[in-house]
């Protein structure tokens, strides 16, 4: 894999992209779109070649969400662990898409498989993100009851990551839903003090409180526009950036 002097270009030399699983279903509404991961991996793999280094969680809601099969009656820890499951199908479908377009990654569970992935080892993990290997981690925190958002908000502390990327389909946080309310101001910055006391729901509480403890900042973008990561990591003003 060769190497780019663009670094200098970007303003943040280590992050974690925050991936829902809807995101990967594109407009097929479930499942897996390759289109929609072939494009993602064209947008990572310009950064990591600038040697970024890349972790990412990615969420199991386009396979099964645990939330809501607790909803039907299902044991919610059940339902939990088969989402985790989830996460690892989609961490499996990103690294194939990364390794043709050149770039090596790694998939880390948090839950022991290892015919098809490694344990999350925190020291490993950073060991491969300096090698220029982007981490793909998997099953969550490996406990039911955590959402994906708090294992990205916990894997960003452990890494000591520059930026937490939340990817969204929206441009950045709003004041109100802005597909109810045509008048709601979209935020550059905001506080995650008032993120909380507003009642955002940007990321879960736990996620959000864990970010603000550690002084991790994180940045929510829209991912459907080709480019965006790249724009967001060279500093300019694209989505609302929280610290």
């Amino acid at each position: 894999m060769t190497q780019t002097p663009e670094a200098s270009n970007y303003k943040y030399h280590r992050v974690l992209l925050k991936l829902s699983g809807e995101a990967l279903a594109g407009d097929l509404g479930y499942g897996i779109d390759p289109k929609v991961v072939n494009s993602l991996a064209e947008d990572i793999a310009e950064i990591v070649l600038a040697n970024v280094q890349v972790a990412v969680v990615v969420g199991g809601g386009n396979i099964f969400r645990g939330l809501a099969g607790a909803a039907e009656g299902m044991d919610r820890a059940q339902a939990d662990y088969i989402g985790m499951l989830a996460t690892v199908m989609n961490s499996l479908a990103l690294q194939d898409a990364f390794e043709r377009h050149g770039i090596f990654s790694r998939v880390q569970s948090a839950i022991t498989m290892q015919e098809v992935c490694e344990p999350f080892i925190r020291r490993r993990a950073i060991r491969h993100l300096e090698k220029g290997r982007v981490i793909i981690l998997a099953a969550g925190t490996g406990n039911p009851y955590f959402t994906t958002d708090t294992t990205a908000a916990l894997r960003a502390c452990e890494l000591d990551v520059d930026v937490l990327l939340k990817a969204t389909k929206v441009d950045g946080i709003y004041s109100d839903d802005p597909v109810k309310n045509p008048d709601a101001v979209r935020y550059e910055r905001i506080s995650y003090q008032e993120v909380l006391a507003q009642g955002l729901h940007v990321m879960d509480t736990t996620a959000t409180s864990l970010c603000m403890d550690n002084e991790i900042p994180m940045i929510v973008f829209d991912l459907t526009k080709k480019g965006n990561i790249s724009r967001v990591l060279r500093g300019e003003n694209v989505g609302t950036t929280v610290e």
